[in-house]
């Protein structure tokens, strides 16, 4: 996942006029929780749900295990198709995300806690341009707009800037990664302080028949190594074996079958099948693909990473597409045994209830 999902939907900057306020609409409650006590109240700036990215995936996710422990309102884009959360109150902003986000970056308001109608906490899953109002958590998957800023269009480096990612870092209540590397990068790069909760994996059955596939999944990216990956598949490492990716974005993979976007069914069925999933990114600030693939009983050949160094995987360093070619040609002797060293996968319930616990913190305070 980029930081804030970055490019789960730049916006360009525009302005607001202060004669007619933006309306939110609550569109879906959850249900009422019994009790004398008031559950805590999250709002969440939950624009990325209408991506179709990795960052999209983690707030849903997110989102449904925090409804377990909180009532959580989730402000999205007015017009975007978003599907209903469980158990979440979603609230579509009008106008539309792209104004109504500037202004809150460049004025500090609408604010993201009086848009939900009331926050004991904001919960921010990627840096954006906002203005949270109440006290926030962060969420940083990576610094890859600064690491890699030559992967990123003008425009999209411009939003990066507009977000001022450090100052809501520095202004939050406490900033979360998804990894202790991430967290050791903030610490260097930014001089901030994150604690860290790893995302879960959707739990299903394993297959214990792969097909005749490698599968890659994510966003087509620069910064996910699809280059290396379409040079090292030009070796026909693996003959009458498929590549398949899934994803959207602006980079192509000669020689693969390019599926665009897939949705949930469509993805674990792809998990299920593979003989491997590949991730031969240049920077990871996580990366779901290899653990939902061990999920399903799936190994992996990944970029030798400090985020991907995980059991049942292969790893090559970033950039070697000659090692990528190697590694892809040893997987079918080597498959069974990467598949006995997978790990139990982590759930989301866990992963919500860590963050819940960071969100109550603030709150408290």
């Amino acid at each position: 996942m980029t930081a804030g999902g970055a490019r789960a939907g730049p916006a360009a900057p525009h302005s607001l006029s202060a004669s007619k306020p933006p309306v939110a609409i609550v569109l879906r409650r959850g249900p009422a929780r019994a009790g004398s006590v008031r559950p805590m109240l999250v709002a969440v700036d939950a624009r990325a749900l209408a991506a179709r990215r990795g960052v999209a995936r983690y707030t849903r996710r997110m989102l449904e295990a925090l409804a377990a422990h909180a009532e959580v309102r989730a402000v999205v884009p007015g017009r975007a198709p978003v599907e209903p959360v469980p158990g979440v109150t979603l609230v579509r902003t009008a106008p539309g995300s792209r104004p109504l986000h500037a202004a809150g970056a460049l004025c500090g308001r609408p604010r993201i806690d009086r848009l939900a109608g009331g926050a004991d906490v904001v919960w921010l899953p990627a840096p954006a341009p906002c203005a949270p109002g109440a006290r926030h958590v962060l969420t940083v998957h990576d610094l890859s707009w600064e690491q890699r800023p030559k992967d990123f269009t003008a425009y999209e480096r411009l939003w990066h800037r507009l977000a001022r990612p450090r100052r809501l870092a520095r202004s939050a209540g406490a900033v979360v990664c998804d990894a202790p590397a991430g967290a050791d990068l903030l610490r260097g790069r930014w001089g901030v302080t994150a604690r860290v909760v790893e995302p879960g994996v959707d739990h299903v059955a394993a297959s214990p028949h792969p097909g005749r596939y490698v599968l890659y999944v994510g966003a087509l990216e620069p910064r996910k190594g699809l280059d290396v990956l379409a040079e090292a598949w030009a070796r026909r490492p693996l003959e009458g074996t498929e590549l398949l990716v899934a994803g959207e974005g602006r980079v192509a993979v000669p020689g693969a079958r390019m599926l665009g976007h897939v949705d949930d069914a469509q993805l674990h069925a792809l998990y299920a099948g593979a003989l491997a999933v590949v991730l031969p990114s240049h920077l990871e600030g996580f990366g779901l693909p290899p653990r939902e693939a061990a999920a399903h009983g799936t190994p992996a050949v990944v970029s030798d990473l400090p985020t991907l160094r995980l059991p049942g995987t292969l790893r090559v360093p970033p950039g070697d597409a000659a090692a990528l070619a190697a590694a892809l040609a040893r997987l079918p002797a080597e498959r069974a045994r990467l598949v006995a060293e997978l790990a139990p996968p982590r759930t989301w319930a866990q992963a919500g209830a860590e963050l819940h616990a960071i969100l109550a913190e603030v709150a408290a305070r």
